[in-house]
């Protein structure tokens, strides 16, 4: 019996400490909430800056990470921003990383002659706060996503 209790006092400290120990590791690992405010993330140019909005927009955080994302297509021969904006009224401006996709995929949306796709990718926990606020529907609109872009050199 008394056999029977330790082993049971063991396991539950070792799966105690297993749970808190992935805890800690997750949290570590979570990709960082990327700030507007970064100086890499926006270019500071004298030349005529243009703007894109999103064509397509896919917000399924249940689905876990890299899964809020909207895909811009910018014309060859100009360089974007490092970072996209999302403007939502009533909500303070928040900021995303890009990613160049290869020009013959594009799931969904027909790629545009003379154009290249990027997609840019939104934190989950800011979709699911501004979800939880009720702003899905603002979250889904196209002119809220926004990305700069200007002509190479």
């Amino acid at each position: 019996m008394l056999r029977k209790s330790r082993f049971c006092i063991l396991f539950a400290l070792t799966l105690v400490c297993v749970i808190s120990v992935y805890y800690i590791w997750n949290l570590f690992e979570r990709s960082p909430v990327t700030s507007c405010d970064t100086p890499y993330g926006f270019l500071q140019t004298k030349q005529a800056k243009y703007y894109t909005f999103a064509e397509e927009i896919v917000v399924q955080p249940w689905r876990g990470q890299h899964h809020v994302y909207a895909l811009f297509q910018i014309p060859d021969g100009y360089q974007h921003e490092y970072l996209f904006r999302l403007k939502i009224p009533g909500e303070s401006t928040q900021c995303g990383g890009l990613m160049p996709l290869d020009k013959n995929i594009l799931a969904g949306i027909s790629r545009k002659q003379g154009y290249y796709p990027v997609r840019g990718y939104l934190n989950t926990r800011i979709a699911l706060n501004l979800i939880i606020q009720g702003k899905l529907n603002q979250l889904n609109q196209p002119q809220n996503w926004q990305l700069g872009y200007v002509k190479n050199n």
